[in-house]
């Protein structure tokens, strides 16, 4: 059978987001291929779990784990749903690139998936009328209003925003509000800040031979992020980017289905190539705090001096100030995604998430896949070793056993074997992730083989590695998680917490993993779910200090 075959098969259960339905999917009997059912496309939610389900505000108090209000452990499994050309958002536009409606929700929800990372802009909240290099804005002076913000055109915005924040909600699916940006603006063929906000102090503007990524290292670039990173200029950036991510939290903190907000993706400066040490992360620190709070010595490092320009309360407290119900996702610089340091220091704030990315170095340009594998698995392996040594570091009197972290992207490859390596190291780690990409997009900034989802709306047979059963809600501590996804063998080990009254929640994969059903046992608990049900519920036993959940396919 030729191979074009098999990705299509693989494809095929993904009916609603193909031309046609298909009532089945099989290579043929003699192969011994199991037939996939269709996932089913639906325009309401999936069957209620009651209280037992996973809903509400997410807290963060302190250790490696996110819990939900019942003080269940939360994992979270999902994808990344970023546009990157005008309008600069995803939401329910028939026949538009930008379209994500019902069929996009339902089956993102049939494969698990309990969390979208959705991406927005600057450019798009404060898209501005000036150009780039305007002098009233660029010019060397106190920071002052630009005079860009508009509060129409943001509401309007965030109004098509909600729409796909509200949509995932009905499917019960959190949002993570991504403020993406790669190479800072489109005059460096990236996306993320508006033109207005582009001050190169007079560097031409030059596009690197290669990769997209080369553009960085570009001295228009350089100027444009290093006038950013120390607000030195009249117009005032980081003060407006400010003011924008607080009309944000403002606009959503009343929102069940916003699990939080990721400040700033993936954030770069020139320096991390020149030097490579903490100058950058003490800047990014300082933009994460301000002035006030980043300049307080601790027993663990000396104080630290921000550029003078920069505002005094920084971006995650006015976010936290704006609205304290939510959780903020933020992210060391992009070098640590490869392996690299993380010399961002502990923040004496709540509601913190270490929020982590791991790629590796040995990839295609074009398509992203890895060209030596072992290597690429092996770096993307310690990279996540080294995040997890980092978290514990940065405990802070609020969150004395450091911030829970999370995985935001890895993948963009259309390679089986490498995120299956990849998601069961995540399960070791006991870390939950959002893979990048849901959909092929037309990323200028990414790589042709990253989305899950074809150009042709077909589901890639990389689904196996991740629409995997786990715990999305877990009455107790976890001890260890592991899936064999070649067997079909799932097993949790979890410390139950007695004290609470509502049960664990493990999500089953039906239609990739068990077509034929599955056999569930359990040790020192009890199963309250139906036979078949795609969520697992456990309860645990009155007395007992273990609880073990095994897996299986049917017939075990």
């Amino acid at each position: 059978m030729s191979r074009s075959r098999v990705k299509w098969c693989v494809a095929a259960i993904v009916a609603g987001l193909a031309a046609t339905s298909m009532a089945s999917c099989t290579r043929g009997a003699e192969e011994g291929v199991p037939r996939w059912p269709n996932l089913v496309t639906r325009a309401v939610p999936p069957a209620p779990l009651g209280s037992s389900g996973l809903s509400g505000p997410l807290r963060a108090p302190g250790g490696p784990f996110l819990v939900d209000t019942h003080g269940r452990v939360v994992f979270l499994h999902g994808v990344n749903a970023v546009y990157k050309y005008p309008p600069y958002e995803l939401y329910p536009d028939p026949g538009k690139p930008w379209n994500f409606d019902s069929r996009d929700a339902s089956v993102i929800s049939e494969l698990g998936f309990n969390v979208v990372r959705l991406g927005m802009t600057w450019s798009g909240l404060e898209p501005g009328t000036a150009p780039a290099n305007d002098p009233s804005i660029c010019r060397p002076g106190a920071p002052g209003d630009p005079g860009q913000f508009n509060a129409q055109v943001l509401d309007a915005y965030l109004g098509r925003l909600k729409q796909t924040v509200d949509l995932l909600g009905r499917y019960h699916v959190y949002t993570l509000l991504d403020m993406h940006q790669d190479v800072y603006n489109e005059m460096f063929d990236g996306e993320g800040a508006p033109s207005w906000a582009v001050c190169t102090d007079g560097r031409p503007v030059t596009e690197a031979p290669g990769r997209w990524s080369n553009n960085y290292s570009t001295a228009a670039a350089d100027a444009a992020y290093h006038n950013f990173w120390t607000n030195r200029v009249a117009g005032n950036l980081q003060g407006e980017f400010d003011r924008v991510w607080t009309a944000v939290a403002s606009y959503f903190v009343d929102d069940p289905w916003v699990v939080g907000y990721d400040p700033f993706n993936e954030p770069f400066s020139v320096s991390l190539l020149r030097r490579g040490d903490d100058t950058f992360d003490n800047q990014l620190l300082c933009f994460y705090v301000g002035k006030t709070m980043a300049g307080q010595a601790t027993a663990l490092r000396p104080a630290i001096h921000c550029p003078p320009a920069d505002p005094a309360v920084g971006l995650i407290p006015r976010i936290l100030q704006a609205d304290s119900r939510h959780l903020v996702f933020y992210e060391p610089d992009i070098f640590s995604s490869r392996g690299g340091p993380n010399f961002v220091g502990s923040m004496d704030l709540p509601d913190l998430v270490f929020n982590i990315h791991d790629y590796c170095s040995y990839r295609s340009g074009k398509t992203g896949n890895p060209t030596d594998l072992v290597a690429c698995a092996a770096q993307e392996q310690m990279t996540m070793q080294a995040r997890a040594e980092d978290r514990p570091e940065l405990a802070s009197p609020f969150q004395p056993g450091g911030p829970p972290w999370f995985m935001s992207e890895f993948g963009a490859t259309s390679n089986p074997e490498l995120l299956t390596l990849l998601t069961a190291e995540a399960d070791q780690h006991l870390v939950g992730w959002s893979y990048w990409m849901w959909k092929f997009y037309g990323d200028p900034t990414g790589s042709s083989d990253e989305a899950l989802v074809d150009r042709h709306g077909l589901l890639k047979s990389t689904v196996t590695a991740l629409s995997r059963p786990y715990p999305q809600a877990l009455a107790g501590t976890p001890i260890s998680m592991s899936f064999d996804a070649r067997a079909d063998v799932f097993r949790l080990i979890y410390r139950p917490n007695h004290s609470l009254q509502v049960p664990t929640v493990i999500y089953v994969p039906r239609a990739i993993h068990y077509p034929k059903g599955y056999c569930a046992r359990v040790e020192d608990g009890w199963i309250a779910s139906k036979t078949g049900s795609p969520y697992l519920v456990v309860g645990n036993a009155p007395v007992g200090n273990r609880v073990t959940v095994t897996l299986r396919a049917k017939g075990c």
